[in-house]
């Protein structure tokens, strides 16, 4: 039912859906009304009702000894939407206020490495995202590239952000790249150097270096990106120190 995907986009659960549209359609009406209707059980109906209240889309009176319950007029669910977005800018403006206490307690994890396991593009992406916000943000705006994929792979792998590279040079950020085999064209703030392997050495994979982190980004058996991040000073600094090696020792 299409009401019910959006109450749900609203924010309600399937069971808050249920009762609510059993509100809208009884009218005022008791717990066990509501329960029977909505087949929800009535202990179950009761805690949703008192959420539906907090959110102001629900209100209720007594009569007689017994209270009844009923939906507020539909308009009340732009109301509240206006209000969770009230609610979000506070929480964000707290956040934005104590982000750096955040930051120093997150920091207190030492040289432990942090490892992050993505899948599928939207997960990829994510890796992306996190390459041209963090590089962005160092010094030198500079990050380093194994790029061993065939064409048919670079295209999966990039296909999860297919304007990353123009992105990165809006963003003034450089990468030397160290290709496996051939393949791969500049664009722009970018330098290649080609490591010669046979083709069968091919491997769809990415390794990444950069502000901290090693991404490795390769394409499962299905054919979809996967990717994991390691976040750790000492590792990304081994990983940079050797692909720095090998680019000395590689001719253009």
């Amino acid at each position: 039912m299409q009401i019910q995907a959006i109450l749900k986009n609203f924010g309600l659960s399937e069971k808050e859906a249920f009762v609510y549209l059993a509100l809208v359609e009884l009218g005022p009406s008791s717990v066990r009304e509501i329960s029977a209707k909505s087949k929800v059980n009535r202990g179950t109906t009761y805690d949703i009702l008192k959420a539906l209240i907090a959110q102001g889309i629900v209100s209720y009176y007594n009569k007689e000894s017994k209270q009844y319950f009923m939906a507020e007029e539909p308009e009340k669910l732009l109301s509240a939407i206006d209000q969770k977005k009230d609610d979000l800018n506070e929480v964000r403006a707290s956040i934005q206020e104590n982000l750096p206490l955040i930051k120093t307690l997150f920091e207190k994890q030492g040289g432990k490495p942090m490892v992050k396991f993505y899948e599928g593009s939207k997960g990829v992406r994510q890796i992306f995202e996190d390459v041209l916000d963090a590089v962005g943000k160092t010094s030198n705006k500079v990050y380093y590239l194994y790029s061993s994929a065939t064409p048919e792979h670079r295209k999966n792998v990039y296909g999860a952000m297919p304007d990353f590279s123009q992105r990165r040079v809006a963003k003034r950020i450089s990468v030397k790249i160290i290709s496996l085999g051939e393949g791969g064209k500049l664009a722009g703030l970018d330098e290649r150097k080609q490591m010669p392997v046979g083709q069968k050495d091919l491997k769809a994979t990415h390794e990444i270096i950069y502000a901290g982190k090693v991404a490795h980004i390769g394409i499962d058996s299905n054919g979809e990106p996967v990717g994991v991040v390691i976040q750790n000073e000492e590792i990304y600094s081994m990983q940079k120190l050797i692909f720095e090696f090998n680019w000395g020792k590689l001719s253009e």
